[in-house]
């Protein structure tokens, strides 16, 4: 149970749904209020097709490539490392080559935003790490994705809520945490390869 649990905070906190709330704002704002929650209904939807398929090819990518559990945790710490260290300290860049007037579709919505590298990256490892308890995995997965379609679909109400500054302040707080958890990862790779 504790398993499902910090799966689906490291899951919720890689698909970062209030960092990208800003940016699903910006993309969708041309757009009527009920074709925007269509539009994000339809991204969510592609997105979680496409990290069900890394999830469980995932684990055969790792086989093929012949990657060590311990390897695939120390890994897993330094990309959720990194991750959480854009999180903290964000790039100016948030344009993410959208025309304003055109409604996207799979980019960069649902691919980058959400399913993105070091999400898919994320996955796999997962995948590897619990190869006997994948439906642990797939309910962690479904809880971190329901959460993340909640707060987007919520979008307006989360920004007149925090404020732009509000939402910046939560995202940096949720990077903090997806530090400790990619340092705990990092750190019981290490331990694994030591006992072996």
């Amino acid at each position: 149970m504790t398993e499902i649990i910090s799966t689906t905070i490291l899951l919720i906190l890689i698909m970062d749904p209030l960092g990208n709330l800003p940016i699903f704002m910006t993309v969708l704002k041309h757009l009527e209020a009920k074709r925007r929650r269509i539009v994000v209904i339809r991204e969510m939807i592609i997105a979680l097709i496409v990290m069900l398929l890394f999830l469980f090819v995932g684990e055969k990518i790792l086989v093929i490539l012949n990657l060590q559990a311990e390897t695939v945790s120390i890994s897993g710490g330094i990309i959720l490392f990194l991750i959480a260290i854009k999180m903290i300290f964000p790039s100016e860049d948030s344009n993410n080559g959208v025309a304003s007037d055109e409604e996207p579709f799979l980019v960069p919505l649902a691919i980058p935003l959400v399913a993105g590298p070091s999400l898919l990256a994320t996955l796999m490892l997962l995948s590897h790490q619990y190869l006997h308890h994948m439906s642990y995995l797939v309910g962690s997965l479904l809880i971190a994705w329901c959460f993340t379609i909640i707060i987007l679909l919520l979008s307006g109400l989360f920004l007149k809520l925090f404020g732009s500054k509000g939402v910046n302040a939560l995202e940096r707080l949720m990077g903090l945490v997806l530090i400790m958890l990619s340092t705990q990862m990092f750190l019981d790779g290490i331990r694994a390869w030591f006992k072996n």
